[in-house]
């Protein structure tokens, strides 16, 4: 009788995982049966299978295995309330799509639960994926509020700044901050902080029950640079100083320290210490947010992840080859004292 449970239960995941890659993924069952290594017969029946146990509706729901496992070791390990990894189509490619759907699905059911009120919203391509993904409609009792400046250095628009397309897609009160992600000078970031918009601004994304937010690389292709939010010598001087990850611009070295650099001073955001304590889901996945994302997991500032399977066994492998290192390093160290 165990052994049965057990097999119904395996294959009712692996059930799942065939239908999430067919209906969201949009793999043929040809494709499905060769990504999981079943005949393509086999691959029939799993879709089958999870439409027969509920497991399909307008998404595909329940838990994938292999996921859930990861989702928990985060959670333990890195203090998280709330992780959820997704599986991807392409393990080479940025699963923004993949991110952009677990997403938007997450948004879905924190206003469903009536528990926000004002959501705070970042920037990157995972977080504009997430707003493509989210149905048109009207909600009420909900306002969104950018938790940044939604211009580039010169004053034209951030093609990665949402709060617009929010406003349109969900016709909810929606807050822009707008003045440039990072100004020119430290002195110019406090003329424009002490604009009475801006003030209002600021005081409405302190208020937020909920931030969404994007994590960034600390690189010359970084979001940042490609957006024409900050030049690449700029981006490469954090860099060389050890900047690991970025989240609302404030930057992180590999161990999660905050950093204090130039850009920080001309950040036109909330204060680091001002998210302290609050629900911080963060929104990110792929080969190049590997390090960022560790990074950022490492300041304790994030209450929650969604991210890609892929990723989040690169994140753990990484850190635990770290661990070792660091564990390694110690224990020569007090072999040299003894001697």
């Amino acid at each position: 009788m165990g052994r049965t449970r057990t097999y119904r239960a395996a294959e009712d995941c692996l059930s799942v995982r065939a239908a999430w890659l067919h209906f969201i993924g949009g793999l043929t069952q040809t494709e499905v049966a060769a990504r999981l290594g079943v005949s393509s017969v086999k691959a029939h029946r799993l879709i089958m299978r999870a439409q027969k146990i509920g497991a399909v509706r307008v998404s595909v729901i329940g838990n994938i295995a292999e996921c859930a496992s990861l989702e928990k070791q985060f959670s333990d390990r890195y203090g998280l309330d709330y992780c959820e990894i997704v599986p991807e189509i392409d393990d080479t490619a940025m699963p923004l799509h993949e991110l952009g759907v677990a997403g938007a699905a997450f948004l879905e059911r924190e206003i469903n639960s009536g528990q926000c009120s004002v959501i705070g919203i970042g920037n990157g391509r995972a977080i504009a994926s997430l707003v493509s993904e989210i149905p048109h409609g009207n909600l009420s009792g909900i306002s969104f509020v950018s938790m940044l400046g939604g211009l580039t250095r010169n004053f034209a628009a951030n093609p990665f700044d949402v709060i617009h397309r929010l406003a349109e897609k969900t016709n909810s009160p929606s807050y822009a901050m707008p003045v440039p992600f990072f100004a020119n000078t430290s002195a110019d970031r406090d003329v424009l902080l002490a604009q009475r918009g801006v003030q209002e601004v600021l005081a409405l994304a302190n208020r937020a029950d909920l931030i969404l937010v994007g994590i960034g690389a600390v690189a010359a292709g970084a979001n940042l640079v490609a957006s024409h939010v900050v030049e690449p010598e700029e981006i490469m001087a954090v860099a060389r100083a050890g900047g690991a990850g970025e989240m609302l611009g404030h930057f992180f070295d590999s161990a999660g320290q905050p950093m204090r650099t130039s850009l920080t001073d001309r950040a036109l955001v909330p204060p680091l210490e001002s998210l302290q304590g609050r629900r911080v889901v963060a929104i990110a996945g792929g080969g190049e947010k590997i390090t960022p994302i560790s990074a950022v997991l490492a300041s304790g500032y994030l209450r929650g992840l969604i991210t890609s399977e892929s990723t989040a066994r690169a994140i753990l492998d990484k850190d635990y080859k770290r661990e070792v290192s660091t564990s390694s390093d110690t224990v020569q160290t007090q072999v040299g004292v003894v001697a």
